[in-house]
């Protein structure tokens, strides 16, 4: 075995190892998440952990792992009488991120039910991380059935199998660690409130820490085990640290006082549920107790507020993480008086600013608001002289520009500063045609591991999914050759047939937005730049990858490749620039280079592309030829599209109706992306696909 990289020996990074030593003082925190840029020794605090874990006892040859002294009575192994058993280190046990739910959870071993007649169960990771840790590297890339079944194991202590005529229950409590990159894409809200603690890590700035950094990794990297050595003590201590810290837990008194707190400050940051609540007051007993101390403090109030509520702030992916840590301290100091009960010695002051550090965060921004949606604005004038005005570079006063502010000094003639997006709205379902194999999420129709059954097939490698019609049908016609003495079925391996299911995949929505002059005409881009941000919170729903191409002026660019992350796809729309003539040819042109690319790297992944314009071409020779024969590569390849028209006014001219006649889409306008749209009534995007099957 490996010799690990020493918990001790990490540096800084000190709301990560405190949140970790909470979680192995008393697993009852329900686990932490771990947010932060690649590099910044997540994985390795995570797996130095386990060195400090005490040893646990078990029965011998119990693959669940039951404690001797109280042995689950419901142990699929068992029962276990008093008896033999042995001493391991505590496990660490990894869960891929291309992990099946019967890698997870266990299941029947379908052959042996089969060939033998032995009614076999195989148990999972869940079973074999109990009474440890259960590492989940990459954890927002996890499907959601996966992170749902982990953490209804992890909350109930105890894991649930119900499949294939197979029902088993066995113990699963385990210290559950999530690490994830935030630029890789968001957990849902719902799911990230399953995690007790979220700690944000991020590199230090600080020149001799990096020094630090460098010169201890290479001093690992040279001799892992004499490096190990030189930290030993430390090791020791923090190991000695932890056993007592959890014989002294059950003494901890959480006094009313405290508790007062505790709801106080989860009601003042709006968190939903009773859940933090919980959280909360599980954290700050087990920093009274990794203090030593058997009373809770308004110091450990105010730590594990730091630690429990910042991720259950989240309405959605656009929200900055953080909490506001002046906040806190006032909700402390205004309920950090003497209880009510005389006999009940509370907190012992109101100030709640001792240690533990911070780690909090910044308040993130106001996102409730939003400027009133665009459109028009009442004038009986259509968008045809401002439109061509702004795509000329002289822009009206009051057009184009957010209102009653001037154009910055120094900006480029026919640019605008970057307006607001308006008010975000539940979308209608734009969807692929057709059938496809990419990674699981919620948009579009895909024969996946997981929904219903639509046929069979051979199994192409592990049998997961029995298809146990066809597998007799397959086995009946040979019965007579196989006959043998007494009644039954004779099924072979090659009898057998997995069921094959059909589910909801992920596509890449790559959205082609037109930020040129006419888009900037009487505001029109606040109401884009609201609708863009809608169909980037479904996409996020969905579980798509986004990108972002946007063209003005002369040429088009790639604004944000493809990506996990729709909260950097709202962020460069938010700072999106406007003004310059509509070179939509070179829009449509960059958008298809960056669809052949991202089809080289993930050929099973299906696009749909989402032109937000008002079909003007300006600029270059033949501008509106141009743009129609780039269109036509398009629908050549059968790229499922949609244009979003975003003309406006009494005077339309229909430009965007005749792009998307070329581009084999469907044309919808702003409000009839609305879900609740009779107008808008879009269900799946005309077309084919090329990939369909």
């Amino acid at each position: 075995m490996s010799t690990p990289f020493p918990f001790t020996a990490v540096v800084g990074q000190d709301d990560l190892r405190l949140a970790l030593l909470l979680n192995a003082v008393s697993p009852a925190v329900g686990g932490v998440l771990v947010r932060g840029e690649k590099g910044t020794a997540k994985s390795t605090a995570v797996r130095a952990l386990s060195a400090l874990l005490p040893a646990v006892d078990v029965v011998a040859g119990c693959r669940f792992s039951c404690d001797p002294d109280s042995p689950d009575p419901a142990c699929p192994d068992g029962p276990h009488e008093p008896g033999a058993f042995e001493t391991r280190p505590a496990r660490m046990v990894e869960l891929p991120v291309g992990a099946s739910e019967d890698r997870l959870v266990g299941a029947l071993d379908i052959e042996r039910a089969l060939a033998e007649g032995v009614k076999a169960f195989e148990p999972g990771l869940l079973a074999d991380a109990h009474r440890g840790i259960l590492y989940v590297d990459e954890v927002n890339l996890l499907h959601d059935h996966l992170v749902d079944l982990l953490l209804d194991a992890a909350a109930m202590g105890a894991s649930y199998v119900e499949r294939e005529g197979v029902s088993v229950r066995h113990a699963a409590r385990f210290l559950l660690v999530g690490t994830m990159n935030p630029e890789e894409g968001e957990l849902r809200p719902q799911l990230l409130d399953r995690f007790g603690l979220t700690v944000e890590v991020a590199a230090s700035r600080e020149p001799d820490q990096r020094v630090e950094v460098v010169r201890r990794r290479l001093a690992y990297d040279d001799d892992p085990t004499a490096f190990a050595a030189r930290w030993a003590d430390e090791e020791a201590a923090v190991r000695a640290r932890i056993a007592a810290a959890r014989e002294l837990l059950s003494r901890v008194r959480l006094g009313d006082g405290a508790l007062r707190q505790i709801a106080a400050t989860c009601a003042a940051f709006e968190v939903d549920g009773m859940r933090a609540d919980i959280v909360m007051a599980r954290t700050a007993t087990a920093l009274a107790a990794w203090a030593g101390r058997t009373d809770v403090l308004a110091e450990d109030v105010r730590q594990a507020a730091l630690l429990a509520l910042p991720h259950r702030r989240r309405r959605n992916p656009f929200d900055a993480p953080g909490l506001d840590e002046d906040r806190l301290d006032e909700t402390l100091e205004q309920f950090g008086g003497e209880p009510e009960d005389d006999d009940d010695p509370g907190p012992d002051g109101p100030d709640g600013g001792g240690g533990g550090g911070g780690g909090g965060g910044q308040p993130g921004p106001d996102h409730g608001g939003g400027t009133p949606r665009g459109g028009d604005d009442g004038s009986a004038r259509g968008d045809d002289a401002s439109a061509q005005a702004e795509d000329d570079g002289a822009v009206p006063p009051g057009e184009g520009e957010s209102a009653g502010r001037p154009r910055p000094a120094g900006a480029a003639a026919g640019q605008q500063s970057a307006v607001r997006a308006a008010e975000p709205f539940r979308t209608k379902v734009l969807s692929v045609p057709g059938i496809g194999e990419g990674a699981a999420g919620r948009r579009s129709r895909a024969r996946t591991e997981h929904g219903r059954t639509t046929g069979a097939r051979r199994p192409r490698g592990t049998l997961t999914k029995l298809h146990l019609a066809a597998t007799v049908h397959a086995a009946a016609p040979h019965q007579r050759a196989r006959k043998r003495s007494g009644p039954g079925l004779v099924v072979r391996r090659d009898d057998l047939r997995q069921a094959t299911r059909e589910g909801r995949e992920g596509n890449l929505v790559l959205f082609v937005v037109d930020a040129s002059g006419s888009m900037a005409a009487r505001q029109r881009m606040s109401a884009v730049k609201g609708a863009v941000l809608s169909l980037l919170l479904d996409a996020y729903q969905r579980r798509d990858k986004v990108g972002l191409v946007t063209f003005r002026g002369t040429s088009a660019e790639v604004a944000l490749p493809p990506t996990s992350s729709v909260e950097a796809a709202a962020v460069r729309l938010e700072s999106l620039p406007t003004g310059g003539r509509t070179p939509l040819a070179a829009g449509l042109l960059r958008a298809h280079e960056v669809l052949r690319v991202e089809r080289l790297r993930d050929p099973a992944r299906r696009a749909l592309v989402v032109v937000v314009t008002d079909g003007r071409a300006t600029g270059g020779p033949e501008p509106v030829a141009l743009a129609e024969r780039a269109a036509r590569l398009f629908a050549a390849e059968g790229t499922a599209s949609v244009v979003v028209d975003c003309e406006t006014g009494p005077v339309r001219l229909g430009l965007a109706g005749r792009l998307a006649g070329e581009l084999g889409a469907t044309a919808v306008t702003l409000d009839g992306l609305r879900a609740d749209s009779i107008a808008g009534l879009v269900r799946d995007v005309q077309g084919t696909s090329r990939r369909a099957a």
